[in-house]
C-alpha cells in the first residue's frame, strides 16, 4: 500500500487531498501536526476516521488516515516517516513558506533562523531539507497550497535552506510538480458537529478541483477526477485572480459594511457588482488559452458563494492579509489597471486602518507591522510598502 506523508491537518486537506486519496483507495495517509496534539488527540480517539460533510450531497466517511505525528513532541518520528513516504504533501498555507523580499527564503524570520542553528526542525522547510538529505530513493514533494508556482517556489526554498545549512540533496531523485487546488471549506461550527454527530468533522462544498503538473518522481494514487497537465499556470492563475481575488474583496469590503458570511456580501447588489467587474476585469489578464473559460466559471463562482449551506465566515478570508493580498490584487494590477481590483486592494487598506483604529489584534504573519504602518503618519503608502505595492498608491485615494 502507497503511503502519503501530509504537513498540516486543516480542514481544508481532510476535505481535499485525504477525501480524493481514499477514493483512489489502495492509499493511506500520515499526517503531520507542526503545532499542537490537539487534533491529533481528536482523530485518534475515533480510530482516525472523521465525517466530510458535504453540503447537498451528505455525509462522507473518510477513513484513510492511519495516524497523527505532532512534530514538536516527536521530530524523529516525523523524519522516520519522511523515508518511508512515496509522497511528501503540504498545506501549510502562505506564511508556512516563511517567505520574505521576491519570494524567497527569508532567512532572518524567526522560525528559519531557529530550524537552522537547532538540533532539530520545527518548520516544514527544515523538516522537507532534513529528510530529503537523508532520502536516497525517489520522492514527489506535492504542495496543496494556494499561491502561484507552489512546487516551484517550495523547492527554491528548500534548496536554499539546504545549502545554507550545509545539506546535499539528491535533486535528481525529487520533484516537486505545481498544483492548484480548491474546494471551499469554512470553520467547523457547532451546528454541524450536532448534525453529523462528529466531534472532528468537516463541512465543505460538494465542488473540487485539483489540477497537478505531470512530474511525479514516485509512484501515485489514481486520484478520480484530477487533472495531470503538463503546464498548472493558467489554471492557478484563473483560480488566484478570480475566486481567491473575489473571496478576498468580498472579505474586506463585506466586513466593513457588517457582513459576516460570503453569501451575505454577495447578495449586496453592489459588493455583487463590484466582484462581477473584479471577475472579468481579472480573466481578461489570463493567458489566452484560458479566457474563454472565464464567462462560464465567473458565473459558476457565484453560484457558489450564494450558498448559504456553507456559512463561509468573511472573518476566515480576511486572516493572513498580508500573505494573500500580493497574488489575489497586485500580481493582478500588474498585468492590468482594473479599478475593481484596486477596489480590493483599497478594501484590505481600510480594514487593516479601521481594525488598528479600533485595537483589534489581526490574524497575520505580520500583525505587528501592520498595527504599526496603520497608526504611521501615511498609513496607506506605509500598508501598501509591505506588500510590495508601494508604486501602486495613485490606486488608493485618500
Amino acid at each position: 500500500m502507497g503511503l502519503i506523508l501530509h504537513f498540516g491537518l486543516g480542514n481544508f486537506a481532510r476535505a481535499h487531498l485525504l477525501d480524493y486519496t481514499a477514493d483512489a483507495g489502495g492509499w493511506e495517509v500520515i499526517a503531520v501536526s507542526l503545532r499542537s496534539a490537539a487534533v491529533r488527540d481528536g482523530l485518534a480517539a475515533q480510530g482516525f476516521a472523521y465525517d466530510l460533510c458535504v453540503q447537498g450531497v451528505g455525509v462522507k466517511r473518510i477513513e484513510v488516515l492511519r495516524d497523527v505525528l505532532v512534530a514538536p513532541k516527536d521530530p524523529g518520528a516525523v523524519l522516520a516517516a519522511m523515508e518511508r513516504a512515496d509522497i511528501l504533501s503540504l498545506t501549510v498555507t502562505e506564511k508556512g513558506y516563511h517567505l520574505g523580499a521576491e519570494d524567497q527564503l527569508d532567512l532572518n524570520d524567526p522560525a528559519i533562523a531557529a530550524d537552522l542553528s537547532g538540533p532539530a526542525p520545527a518548520t516544514v522547510i527544515g523538516f522537507l531539507a532534513r529528510g530529503l538529505a537523508k532520502r536516497r530513493r525517489p520522492v514527489t514533494i506535492l504542495s496543496c497550497d494556494n499561491r502561484v508556482a507552489n512546487g516551484a517556489t517550495l523547492r527554491a526554498a528548500v534548496a536554499r535552506f539546504a545549502k545554507v545549512a550545509g545539506l546535499e540533496i539528491a535533486w535528481d531523485i525529487v520533484r516537486f510538480p505545481n498544483t492548484m487546488v480548491d474546494r471551499i471549506t469554512p470553520t467547523t461550527t457547532d451546528a454541524v458537529r450536532a448534525i453529523s454527530g462528529d466531534p472532528m468533522a468537516v463541512p465543505t462544498e460538494a465542488f473540487r478541483e485539483w489540477v497537478i503538473e505531470d512530474d511525479f518522481a514516485s509512484p501515485r494514487p489514481d486520484w478520480p477526477g484530477v487533472q495531470l497537465v503538463a503546464d498548472v499556470a493558467p489554471h492557478e492563475l484563473r483560480k488566484l485572480r478570480m475566486l481567491n481575488g473575489a473571496h478576498s474583496l468580498l472579505a474586506y469590503a463585506g466586513l466593513a459594511r457588517g457582513y459576516c458570511f460570503v453569501h451575505e456580501a454577495v447578495r449586496d447588489p453592489q459588493l455583487r457588482a463590484l466582484v462581477t467587474q473584479l471577475m472579468t476585469e481579472a480573466g481578461a489578464t489570463l493567458p489566452k488559452e484560458a479566457q474563454p473559460q472565464v464567462p462560464q466559471y465567473a458565473e459558476a463562482l457565484l453560484a457558489r458563494f450564494e450558498n448559504p449551506e456553507l456559512a463561509h465566515r468573511l472573518d476566515q478570508i480576511a486572516m493572513d492579509g498580508s500573505q494573500k493580498v500580493p497574488y489575489r490584487f497586485v500580481a493582478t494590477l500588474r498585468a492590468a489597471r482594473a479599478p475593481a481590483v484596486a477596489a480590493g486592494l483599497r478594501a484590505w487598506v481600510g480594514f487593516c486602518i479601521s481594525e488598528a483604529a479600533r485595537g483589534h489584534p489581526l490574524n497575520d504573519p505580520k500583525a505587528q507591522q501592520i498595527t504599526e504602518a496603520a497608526r504611521g503618519d501615511d498609513p496607506v503608502t506605509n500598508l501598501l510598502r509591505l506588500v510590495g505595492a508601494a508604486d501602486l498608491r495613485s490606486l488608493i485615494p485618500e
